[in-house]
C-alpha cells in the first residue's frame, strides 16, 4: 500500500532590518478569549513604576499551542546544552526584583 505524504507548502520568511534587532522583554502578560490568546510583552525595570507594552502578539488557540510546543522543544534543547533554567520557587532562582502593582496589568 502506498503511503501518501501530507501536502506541505513551503514558505519564505522575510526579516526586515528594523525588526532583526529584536525587542527585549522580561515580562509578558497572557490573556485569552474563546477565539484567541493575547501576549503583551514589556520590560520591567527596577525603580521605574510604569512599563510600556512594546509588542502585542495575538494568536488563534491552535497557533498558541503550536508555539508552546516549539518553545518547550527549544527549552529542552537549551537545557541539554547549557543546564537547567531555574524557575520561581526553585532553589537557585534569582528574583527579577520587580513586579507590576496589582490592578495595573493590560486587558
Amino acid at each position: 500500500m502506498e503511503t501518501r505524504k501530507p501536502n506541505v507548502q513551503q514558505i519564505s520568511i522575510e526579516l526586515d532590518e528594523e525588526v532583526s534587532g529584536g525587542e527585549y522583554s522580561n515580562f509578558v502578560v497572557v490573556t485569552h478569549s474563546p477565539a484567541e490568546f493575547v501576549m503583551d510583552f514589556t520590560r520591567l525595570l527596577p525603580g521605574v513604576k510604569k512599563a510600556k507594552v512594546h509588542s502585542r502578539i495575538v494568536m488563534a488557540p491552535p497557533h498558541a499551542k503550536a508555539f508552546l510546543m516549539a518553545l518547550n522543544d527549544n527549552i529542552r534543547k537549551f537545557e541539554s546544552k547549557y543546564g537547567e533554567i531555574k524557575s520561581p520557587g526553585q532553589e537557585g532562582f534569582t528574583s527579577f526584583g520587580v513586579k507590576p502593582p496589582e490592578g495595573t496589568l493590560p486587558n
